[in-house]
């Protein structure tokens, strides 16, 4: 229930026209009701010239209303009916319109808010929580599962309500003309639920399978499509396709499962309403015989009894689809309910740009299991306007230790301070635009050139964008581009070299203008002719900026003014490139292996 009503409260910005469109449909659903309860009798009156014969215990306007009726000549009454049936269905179908476009803006309402909700609430997650989840199991949140919620609240709601209005009109006319038939059938009525319940029980469970069968796929098919140069290059387009038929297989068996269940409701709840039309028959089919009820309000009863079973079917299928909701929107809370590791404090402090240095001290850190440490009693001090360079084996926490200065992580243990100011006092915003990061990664968006090097700066004039260009040695490259400045340079800079990507990235950090710079191995994985281009824009980008620069390759940290030597999460030297080959061990093999001395 709980669940349920979570699923509801996404309706609570919407109340005013959920509950128009709801209006419109409690309408829509009594001229229904009026077509049956009303045309079944003056059909009878017309064509069998007989009076309206009805039980005694009506409410007295209802008995006024059929005096009125058989006081009619049938002459007259055949020209009043098409009239009648004209106008009725006319308002009724006013009304449907309306409550099915009204229910549809709540629905897609909903969804848009769903689905802004659940992004924003993933672009403020902090970057642990995305080492832990698969970039296609967020995607299928914000997709697969969102459209789940979609049917529930566009066809589930609809129907739901619809289908609850009709079967209270209709149980209130059989009611009222036969109460004595019509109180056995409504006591058996309830028991249809059991099967339907336990359907949709089952149904729920498969339908979490179902969505995160979606998220393996969804998963699969981002990494072979953005990996399509390395499924290439090693001949596995047979193995990947293999591995995404068993995938795909895996989701249809699952659908398979559900669709059963699906269409085991219509004939459990036909086969139901038969045994009540037997029923029914044996009740009151004598009194029809007997003359004390007209052939035509027997019709309407049975047609009441009758009419119940379309919208019990419905209900059927409603609880189908709540159920799947239901298990995408636990899938959703999972998200929109997790809270970030890394929080911004209500009362922080906007830093100023760095004047002094960056301090870290006594700092512990690792990734949720405390046995694996990544840093360990980390000290280090990084002043303004120097160019710190971090060093060290594979794995040794040289990335993890650069992003604890803007907080994409906490440490566990100890402080990182700015000027003084511990970080975890300063607002997010004034902290990161501090920093300019160039990684070994080139990210890149599939926009125009002028966008992505804008990325931090939206306001940049073009002049603006174009000297940065230039200061990164990119415009040169950038002017033969089909449309310049607007080119779109495809899904992660597809369409661009490994060097032309870094030089646009270099050129948004030159933008953005930042007071600290963090390198993370910038041009490693650049040729000869590429590499010379970036470290020129490199150099021009350090100018009059604090560095700290992660380096696998000893000869770009030479000159640095300081070197740190990490091994096993631990500091083993800090000094200059000549200091360091006579006080540290690990530097100077470091050194030895890669210029073979």
């Amino acid at each position: 229930m709980k669940n349920y009503l979570k699923l509801l409260s996404f309706l609570k910005d919407h109340r005013r026209l959920f509950s128009t469109a709801v209006f419109t449909m409690f309408v829509a659903s009594i001229f229904e009701g009026f077509q049956l309860s009303l045309l079944v009798p003056m059909t009878d009156r017309i064509f069998n010239n007989k009076k309206i014969a009805v039980p005694g215990n009506l409410p007295r306007f209802i008995s006024d209303f059929v005096d009125k009726l058989n006081n009619i000549e049938p002459q007259t009454m055949f020209w009043i009916f098409p009239i009648v049936v004209i106008v009725a269905l006319l308002i009724k179908h006013i009304f449907v319109f309306a409550h099915q476009y009204l229910m549809g803006d709540v629905s897609q309402r909903v969804i848009r808010d769903v689905r802004s909700n659940l992004y924003e609430k993933i672009q403020h997650l902090s970057l642990d929580y995305f080492s832990q989840k698969r970039t296609g199991e967020l995607v299928s949140r914000i997709t697969n599962d969102v459209n789940m919620i979609e049917n529930a609240v566009s066809y589930g709601l609809t129907d739901l309500c619809k289908s609850v209005f009709l079967i209270v009109i209709y149980v209130v006319i059989a009611f009222m003309i036969y109460p004595q038939a019509a109180l056995v059938l409504f006591v058996v009525f309830p028991f249809i639920g059991i099967p339907i319940n336990q359907i949709g029980k089952k149904l729920r469970k498969l339908s979490k399978s179902h969505q995160e069968k979606m998220a393996d796929i969804n998963s699969l098919l981002l990494e072979t499509i953005s990996g399509v140069r390395v499924v290439k290059a090693f001949g596995n387009e047979d193995y990947e396709t293999k591995r995404f038929k068993s995938e795909n297989h895996g989701f249809y068996k699952i659908k398979m499962k559900s669709l059963k269940r699906t269409i085991v409701i219509a004939p459990l709840t036909e086969l139901f309403g038969a045994v009540c039309g037997v029923a029914i028959i044996f009740l009151i089919g004598r009194s029809v015989m007997d003359g004390a009820l007209s052939f035509g309000v027997f019709i309407l009863f049975f047609g009441s009894i009758m009419s119940i079973i379309s919208p019990m079917k419905k209900l059927g299928n409603v609880n189908a689809l709540i159920q799947q909701a239901l298990a995408a929107n636990e899938r959703i809370y999972a998200v929109l309910d997790e809270e970030p590791s890394v929080k911004e404090v209500e009362d922080f402090i906007e830093l100023e740009e760095l004047s002094d240095a960056i301090v870290m001290e006594n700092i512990d850190f690792y990734y949720g299991n405390e046995s694996e440490i990544v840093l360990k009693g980390v000290n280090l001090e990084i002043k303004k306007g120097e160019i710190v360079a971090i060093v060290g084996p594979t794995g040794t926490g040289k990335t993890t230790l650069v992003n604890l200065m803007p907080r994409f992580y906490d440490p566990v243990n100890g402080v990182v301070k700015m000027d003084g100011i511990d970080i975890k006092k300063a607002s997010f915003h004034s902290l990161r635009k501090q920093f300019g990061i160039v990684t070994q990664e080139s990210i890149l968006f599939n926009d125009t050139v002028r966008a992505n090097i804008a990325y931090g700066y939206h306001e940049a004039s073009q002049e603006e964008i174009e000297a940065a260009a230039h200061k990164a040695f990119a415009h040169m490259f950038i002017e033969k581009m089909p449309e310049g400045y607007d080119t779109i340079v495809g899904d992660r800079g597809f369409r661009l070299s490994g060097g032309e990507k870094q030089r646009i990235c270099i050129a948004r950090a030159i933008l953005a203008n930042p007071p600290i710079l963090i390198l993370d191995e910038a041009t490693s994985q650049l040729d000869s002719e590429s590499e010379r281009f970036v470290q020129e824009a490199l150099d021009k980008l350090m100018q009059g900026r604090t560095v700290v620069a992660i380096a696998h390759r000893l000869a770009t940290v030479i000159k640095a003014d300081k070197i740190v030597v990490l091994n096993e999460g631990r500091i083993e030297g800090i000094g200059k490139h000549d200091t360091l080959l006579k006080s540290c061990p690990l530097y100077k093999k470091l050194h030895e292996i890669q210029f073979k001395v």
